[in-house]
């Protein structure tokens, strides 16, 4: 019953934050009944689920440059650029090959027009690709299991990432949170999991990252950019992260969004 309960309240928490934009701790403490420490669990577990991210006082379901939003919130988000990264990855892929996609919004794009390469083998673990995928001629789908974050519409967590180290992929498609000193960052430990899993499965890998990835900041560290075989990036990335990135030793290629 506790369990009922406590999943209750979680809910009813997560859609108050995602109505408000903030709640303080103290005001849903006192609206519970519980104590300041149980929404503190409360914020904890959102929180690694991808539905809010914890500040001072209380909980913000509000983009910020730590928090890129749940996916209804990162759909609406910089879709020109996302398209045109999407076309350049698309440049990338061969008739017969496997490819593999993260949970980004980013590679959905991709995943719209790979009939256009078809016959393709396609690994993913991001239902909204799968929905979108499935039964479409030319198209084998694999679909990897694990636990199911609603936040990101997708599974996640350890049986995922042993889900993709049991298969091969000619070429990984992946997006990230943020990048800060060269680096790729994410706002959840179970993605990084699974993706750092990825980058081991995948002979290639191609980063789609939109310019707005340069200026947020992440939780936790997954891989420097110079581990991706191509940095796609749009035009909007000013001139002096281009040199950086390329400095870093990384392999850099600017679309134009038009």
């Amino acid at each position: 019953m506790d369990g009922t309960l406590r999943s209750r309240r979680r809910a009813l928490i997560r859609d108050r934050v995602r109505a408000d934009g903030f709640v303080r701790t103290s005001a849903l403490a006192e609206e519970f009944g519980v104590s300041v420490m149980t929404i503190h669990r409360d914020l904890d577990a959102l929180q690694t689920q991808g539905w809010l991210a914890r500040v001072r006082g209380g909980a913000t379901a509000m983009p910020s440059q730590t928090f890129h939003g749940d996916i209804a919130q990162r759909m609406t988000a910089m879709r020109r650029e996302k398209r045109a990264l999407a076309a350049a990855a698309l440049e990338h892929v061969r008739p017969g090959d496997t490819v593999m996609l993260d949970e980004s919004t980013t590679c959905l794009h991709l995943a719209e027009r790979l009939a256009e390469r078809a016959p393709l083998t396609v690994i993913t673990y991001f239902q909204p690709v799968v929905t979108m995928l499935a039964g479409v001629p030319g198209i084998t789908l694999i679909a990897l299991g694990g636990e199911y974050f609603p936040a990101y519409d997708a599974f996640l967590g350890l049986y995922t990432a042993e889900g993709v180290a049991k298969v091969r992929a000619d070429t990984l498609f992946m997006s990230t949170t943020a990048v800060a000193g060269n680096r790729c960052y994410h706002h959840s430990q179970a993605t990084v999991q699974v993706k750092r899993a990825m980058l081991a499965s995948a002979s290639r890998s191609v980063l789609m990252v939109d310019h707005t990835k340069f200026t947020r900041d992440g939780l936790y560290a997954l891989a420097p950019l110079a581990d991706f075989d191509l940095v796609l990036a749009d035009d909007g990335l000013p001139v002096a992260e281009q040199r950086r990135v390329r400095d870093s030793g990384a392999t850099l290629t600017v679309v134009g969004v038009g």
